[in-house]
C-alpha cells in the first residue's frame, strides 16, 4: 500500500487548495483584483497538482509483474512531473497574463473587504495544510539524520515536497496579494495589482521549475545522498570474506524503495557455499540500516587481474638471447644440432667459431678456401686490388669474390678454371 502519511498529506492539501479556490475566485470577482485573479488561478493549479499526486502514490504501489519487474515506483515521478507543468501552465502563465492585461488594459477595483476575508481565510487553511507537510518531512529528515533543507532537496518522496513547496509559494502568493491590494486601494492606480499578479507568476514559475528538476532527476536514476553510499560500503566491507567494495551504486526506484548493486572482491580462499552465505547476511545487513533498501545485487569480480608479464627467460619465438634454444638462433656460443656440414671441418673451412646448419659449401673445405677475414694463402678480401683482380662476379682467374673458396677463386656465380660452372653436364 501506498505511503499512507504521504496520501493523507496529499489529501488534506487538495481539499484545502479547492476550498480556497473557490473563495478567491468569489473575492477577485467582486473586488476586482487581478492579484485575487491570479491567487484563484494559482489554487486551482494546486488543485489539480494534488490530483495527480494522488494518482502518482496509487500508480506507484502497483506490485512488480512479468513486464515490470522492478515494480511501478518511477510512475510516481512520471505524474508528479505532470503536476509541475500544470503549476507552470495553469498557474504562472495566467499569473502572468493577468498581471499584463492589468497593466497594459487596466480594471476597476470594487470593495476590497471581501478579498481581505478571503485572504485570512485561505492563509489559515493553507497554512494547516504546510504545517501538516513539514511534520512529515521534519519525521522523514530525523530518521535520516540530515537537515530539514538537506532533506528537502534530495528527498525521492517528490509528492510530499511538491506539498511543501506549494503550500509555501500560496502562503507568500497571498501576502503579495494583498500588498498589491492595499497598495491599489490606497493609491487608485492598478499598476500595484498588475505588479503583484507578475510576481505570483514568478514565484509560481520557480516552484514549477524546481520541482519538475527534481522529478526529471528521480526518472533519471538518482543516487542515495554520498553519506548514506558510503555507510553501506563500510557495511559490506565490515563481512567477512570480504577483502573489498570495488563499486556500488544505491538508485532510488521510488519514495520508498532503494535498488542496490556492488561489484564485491571476496578473499581468494572462499568458496561457494561462503559467498553465498555472505551476500545473504549483506541483504539482510543493509535491510537493517535503511529499511528502504528493497533489493540488494552484488557481483563477486576480482579486484586486480593483469595478464601476466614475461620474466627474464621467457622462450618468444625468433628470439635470440643468451642461452636460447629456439631454432634459427645465432646467439654467441650457441650449440645447434647437426649445425656443421660433414666437411665444414677441413682446413680453412669457415670463420671463426661458425657453428650454424649449411653455413659451409662442400666445396668450402678446398686448400686455400677461406672465410671473411682469413689470412690463408690464396685468399683474397672482396672488391681487393690483387693483380689481375676483379671485382664480384668476376670469370678471371685470379679473381676472388666474397666466398671464393678455389684458388684464386671467383665471386659467387663464376666459372670455375677451364669455363665451366660446377652445374655443367659435360665431362
Amino acid at each position: 500500500m501506498a505511503n499512507k502519511e504521504s496520501v493523507g498529506t496529499v489529501v488534506v492539501a487538495g481539499a484545502a487548495n479547492l476550498g480556497v479556490a473557490i473563495a478567491k475566485v468569489i473575492a477577485g470577482t467582486i473586488s476586482g483584483s487581478s492579484a485575487m485573479l491570479s491567487e484563484a488561478a494559482h489554487s486551482f493549479a494546486d488543485t489539480v497538482t494534488e490530483g495527480l499526486l494522488f494518482t502518482a502514490l496509487l500508480h506507484g504501489d502497483q506490485p512488480p509483474d512479468a513486464r515490470h519487474p522492478l515494480g511501478y515506483g518511477r510512475a510516481v515521478y512520471v505524474w508528479a512531473l505532470l503536476a509541475s507543468v500544470a503549476t507552470f501552465v495553469c498557474g504562472a502563465a495566467f499569473s502572468v497574463f493577468d498581471g499584463i492585461r492589468t497593466l497594459v488594459r487596466g480594471e476597476q477595483l470594487g470593495n476590497p473587504l471581501a478579498s481581505y476575508l478571503v485572504l485570512a481565510f485561505s492563509f489559515l487553511l493553507e497554512g494547516v495544510s504546510l504545517l501538516r507537510g513539514l511534520r512529515q518531512t521534519r519525521g522523514e529528515a530525523e530518521r535520516s539524520g540530515v537537515p530539514l533543507v538537506h532533506h528537502l532537496r534530495r528527498t525521492p518522496d517528490t509528492t510530499v515536497k511538491a506539498v511543501v513547496f506549494e503550500d509555501s509559494a500560496a502562503l507568500v502568493g497571498l501576502a503579495l496579494a494583498a500588498v498589491g491590494l492595499l497598495g491599489a486601494q490606497l493609491t487608485g492606480s492598478n499598476v500595484w495589482d498588475g505588479v503583484a499578479s507578475l510576481a505570483i507568476g514568478a514565484l509560481l514559475g520557480a516552484v514549477a521549475f524546481e520541482l519538475g528538476r527534481s522529478n526529471i532527476s528521480m526518472l533519471v536514476g538518482q543516487s542515495l545522498p554520498e553519506g548514506m553510499r558510503l555507510q553501506l560500503v563500510r557495511d559490506l566491507e565490515a563481512l567477512d570474506d570480504v577483502e573489498a567494495v570495488l563499486d556500488l551504486a544505491a538508485v532510488m526506484q521510488g519514495p520508498q524503495e532503494v535498488l542496490v548493486a556492488a561489484k564485491v572482491n571476496f578473499r581468494d580462499a572462499a568458496t561457494a557455499v561462503q559467498i553465498e552465505a555472505r551476500c545473504e547476511q549483506a541483504e539482510r545487513r543493509l535491510r537493517a540500516r535503511y529499511p528502504q533498501i528493497k533489493r540488494v545485487y552484488l557481483d563477486p569480480t576480482p579486484g586486480s587481474a593483469g595478464p601476466a608479464s614475461a620474466g627474464p627467460g621467457s622462450a618468444e619465438p625468433d628470439s635470440a638471447g643468451p642461452g636460447s634454444t629456439e631454432p634459427d638462433s645465432a646467439g654467441a656460443g650457441s650449440a645447434q644440432a647437426d649445425s656443421t656440414e660433414p666437411d665444414s671441418a677441413q682446413p680453412g673451412g669457415a670463420g671463426p667459431g661458425s657453428a650454424q646448419a649449411d653455413s659451409t659449401e662442400p666445396d668450402s673445405a678446398q686448400p686455400g678456401g677461406a672465410g671473411p677475414g682469413s689470412t690463408e694463402p690464396g685468399t683474397a678480401e672482396p672488391d681487393s686490388a690483387q693483380p689481375g683482380g676483379a671485382g664480384p662476379d668476376s670469370s678471371q682467374p685470379g679473381g676472388a669474390g666474397p666466398g671464393s673458396s678455389q684458388p684464386g677463386g671467383a665471386g659467387p656465380g663464376s666459372a670455375e678454371p677451364g669455363g665451366r660452372r660446377p652445374d655443367d653436364a659435360t665431362a
